[in-house]
């Protein structure tokens, strides 16, 4: 067996750095080093609030991007997807993954794309795809991938976080969250910082309302408490936030703007309790749309993806 990474292990398709339960070596059967999430993304407010026991506790900031629709389908729906999904063959990924492809060829680094094997979406996504449509979010939104991910504790299952690609891939970001509760790590790499604001008074720890949160502006000694008993917003770098989004079972998460170009998502080891499968849905960008440089093509894989009569490539 090869050494971390190397992807020797028996049913393990990890590469370089990439590593899970099946190729890593007894001395590195802990998960990889993993920070705890400090924030935890609220749908009902859209804020993203600091964790009791970590250093941001009381302290909140909005955070866009993120829509959760819970419920998304029946639990009758659930199992015959997962009982149509386990019907064909699951391929061995990355980081203790398995996969099932609906998409087409794309080769990232060299930014060249072809229908090559693709025959379409499966024929169970017609009706979660029409679903969509009563979601303003996802208004005109029309998937030309989907891409099936199986995670299981007993392979280590994750991902690690990551971009999904900007050259082919649109916008939104869809994906239905199938088996199993999860969460969705978000993180950001940016020089940049963040502006927090108390959630609560010091006497009382009320909830102030997200419209105070642009009153009063950062002071230089950020925590310091103001004239109405409150604390002084305080600027954070990027980079010492992470925020969870808690996903339940048989949710629909879209991430759209800051949440998909500004933000990195991942799903840690520790979070994977029992098997979850994810299916997430891609848009085609702007250059392979209505005016792009490549729309023609893209009318072409969007005219086979929406035959809903695929297999997986």
């Amino acid at each position: 067996m090869e050494a971390a990474g190397g992807g020797a292990g028996p049913g393990c398709g990890c590469k370089g750095i990439r590593s899970c339960l099946l190729c890593e070596g007894p001395a590195q059967a802990a998960p990889p080093p993993q920070g705890e999430d400090n924030f935890t993304y609220c749908p009902a407010t859209g804020l993203a609030k600091g964790n009791e026991h970590s250093e941001f506790a009381g302290w909140a900031f909005p955070f866009p991007g993120v829509l959760l629709m819970e419920e998304f389908i029946s639990e009758g729906e659930e199992s015959e997807i997962v009982e149509l999904m386990d019907r064909d063959d699951w391929k061995p990924s990355q980081s203790g993954r398995k996969k099932q492809d609906y998409g087409p060829k794309v080769n990232f680094k060299k930014q060249r794309l072809k229908a090559g094997s693709f025959t379409g979406l499966p024929s169970f996504s017609k009706k979660i795809v029409a679903q969509m449509e009563a979601c303003s979010v996802l208004g005109g939104f029309l998937p030309v991938e989907q891409c099936n991910l199986d995670y299981m504790p007993e392979r280590g299952s994750a991902i690690d976080p990551h971009f999904d690609d900007w050259w082919l891939w649109g916008e939104r970001l869809v994906s239905l969250n199938l088996l199993s509760e999860t969460v969705l790590s978000m993180s950001c790499d940016s020089e940049d910082s963040i502006q927090l604001f108390p959630t609560s008074s010091k006497e009382n720890r009320e909830l102030n309302p997200p419209g105070s949160f642009t009153q009063t502006p950062p002071c230089q000694n950020p925590g310091e408490e103001g004239p109405n008993g409150t604390l002084s917003p305080q600027l954070v770098p990027s980079w010492e936030v992470t925020v969870a989004v808690p996903l339940p079972r048989r949710c629909l998460v879209v991430l759209y703007g800051e949440a998909r170009y500004r933000w990195k998502h991942a799903i840690h080891r520790r979070h994977i309790q029992r098997r979850r499968i994810c299916i997430t849905f891609r848009e085609l960008s702007e250059e392979f749309s209505a005016g792009g440089r490549h729309e023609e093509l893209g009318k072409e894989l969007l005219g086979i993806a929406l035959s809903f009569q695929g297999r997986p490539v």
